[in-house]
């Protein structure tokens, strides 16, 4: 054969070779049968739909209502399936509305062509797990371990409450309560109105919604009366066990100083009662490092951060402070009790000097939420970045100089955190109205407007701005606003009134009462990063 017709054969030669070596590839096995199996369950049976693999004649199932399923226990048939679609459902009856374990087998006569599964598990933890607990030094993992675990009794028996309400109703689900706004107080409210029936009828209402556990949801109305059996202790639908317990805007703090309050005017004995529930909650909430989470039981996600948000931790503090000190409407708390909660309160503190972010060695300010085991900044919504937190810092402090116990120790708190928010003012820039009629801030050098951030940068001192919808970090708040709705006040003026006028107050307080703290005053000098 002539070299040159090599190229015009060799493709013919090739396909010569193969095509016998492809005949002989064994096929592919046929796809291995499956059974679909979807459960969802209520306070009175676990619900199951069953879709089984073609050539089924038959499907069994057993279940573990308190444990897992035995490996001996007996298989139960299931009602025939349907002849288009071979799918069956069932409704299975629970004895204490928990289930633990589900299994199902589809059969082709006596052969098992097919089974499934499935496990009860409830929602983890993710910042306090069973690992992140292992880790820790030898001696804290006692009081750790102890904590996780009382919580979680308290949201067992928080849920075994309301299953047993609803099944002697015969309800598969719980009702969500009224849902209201913020509770809060007024401190002008005169003595008489707290003898009115209005007063005793919100007094009983707020009794009503204060969970197994001793605290409150947020967002409640009181206004539509008593809690009533088969009502969750939450306002939300969708899960009736978020914020089942919260310190978020003010809840459990404001339920607990009103019912004081009334029971001091008044003698009531139920207010009373709920009102040293609600301490109890206090203290089995907090931390072993004297932080406190967003809500008690624990519930899984950021809720879990030690939390200064929108002040959480800053009116757990000023509680115990306040009820500690046994002066009216406290004064009903015991010696025993006040000694307890003092201690929160100290231990309150040891946290704030351990979580106080420092920068070149010198300590500034806090984090909006701090994580509960290492005290590191920690994110929680796509809005809400690890970060210091201008605001959140700028109202501990006000409370610390006002209300906190003149002590070197607080000193040490204050001073370097007022002398960070002083050298972090945000200048230059101008508050206005953009063509869409949306807040702006603008470049100005000449505007005279002093803010400072909501949230700055935990390594760089900068401030940032996280978008609410994309939770992307953007340098400036304009390019954020630019591409994410704006539902959150990214500068603050509060420091600024920290650093004026309470600053003035905490020295005059000082001289007032004769103290002299035992470390000259850092004054306004810049950290070093």
């Amino acid at each position: 054969m002539h070299p040159s017709r090599l190229p015009a054969i060799l493709p013919g030669l090739l396909a010569a070779v193969a095509l016998p070596l492809l005949a002989q590839e064994p096929a592919a096995p046929p796809p291995k049968p499956r059974i679909s199996v979807d459960l969802s369950a209520d306070f009175l049976a676990l619900h199951v739909k069953i879709q089984a693999p073609e050539g089924t004649t038959k499907v069994q199932y057993r279940f573990g209502a308190e444990t897992a399923v035995p490996t001996d226990s007996q298989w139960t048939d299931a009602p025939p399936l349907t002849a288009e679609d071979r799918r069956v459902s069932l409704d299975l009856p629970l004895p204490r509305s928990r289930w633990t374990e589900f299994q199902a087998r589809a059969l082709k006569d006596t052969e098992v062509l097919a089974t499934s599964t499935k496990r009860h598990t409830p929602r983890a933890l993710t910042l306090v797990t069973p690992e992140r607990l292992a880790a820790l030094p030898e001696s804290d993992r006692p009081a750790w371990t102890a904590y996780v675990e009382k919580s979680a009794r308290l949201a067992d028996a928080e849920f075994d409450h309301l299953a047993a309400e609803c099944r002697a109703a015969a309800m598969p689900r719980s009702r969500p309560a009224p849902s209201g706004g913020e509770f809060e107080i007024d401190d002008d409210t005169p003595d008489s109105w707290y003898r009115s029936d209005t007063a005793a009828r919100l007094a009983a209402a707020v009794i009503s919604f204060q969970t197994p556990s001793g605290g409150w949801s947020k967002s409640l109305s009181f206004e539509e009366g008593s809690r009533q059996p088969g009502t969750h202790w939450t306002s939300h639908p969708d899960d009736p066990w978020h914020y089942s317990g919260t310190l978020d805007n003010r809840a459990t703090t404001e339920q607990i100083r009103y019912l004081a309050i009334f029971h001091s005017i008044t003698g009531d004995s139920d207010a009373r009662a709920a009102a040293l529930r609600g301490l109890e909650w206090l203290l089995s909430a907090q931390y072993p490092n004297g932080g406190w989470p967003q809500n008690y039981p624990l519930e899984s996600g950021y809720h879990e951060a030690i939390t200064l948000n929108d002040n959480a931790m800053l009116h757990a503090m000023q509680l115990a402070l306040d009820a500690s000190r046994g002066e009216a409407p406290f004064t009903f708390v015991d010696a025993p009790l006040r000694q307890r909660l003092a201690g929160a309160f100290d231990r309150a503190l040891d946290c704030l000097s351990a979580a106080q972010v420092s920068f070149g060695g010198k300590p500034s300010i806090w984090c909006a939420q701090h994580d509960p085991l290492t005290l590191q900044p920690a994110a929680a919504r796509l809005k809400e970045p690890p970060s210091l937190s201008g605001g959140e810092s700028a109202e501990m402090l006000k409370f610390l100089m006002r209300e906190g116990p003149l002590t070197d120790r607080i000193v040490a708190l204050v001073e370097p955190a007022v002398a960070w928010l002083d050298a972090h003012r945000v200048t230059g820039l101008k508050k206005t109205k953009n063509e869409a009629g949306k807040t702006d801030y603008i470049a100005d050098p000449a505007s005279d407007e002093v803010y400072w951030a909501r949230f700055y940068d935990p390594v760089t001192a900068r401030p940032l701005f996280a978008g609410s919808q994309d939770g992307i970090v953007y340098a400036t708040f304009t390019e954020m606003a630019a591409k994410n709705k704006v539902s959150y006040d990214y500068f603050v003026t509060r420091p600024g009134e920290v650093i004026g006028k309470e600053m003035d107050r905490w020295r005059k307080r000082m001289d007032k009462e004769g103290f002299t703290p035992a470390q000259p005053s850092p004054g306004t000098d810049q950290p070093s990063r």
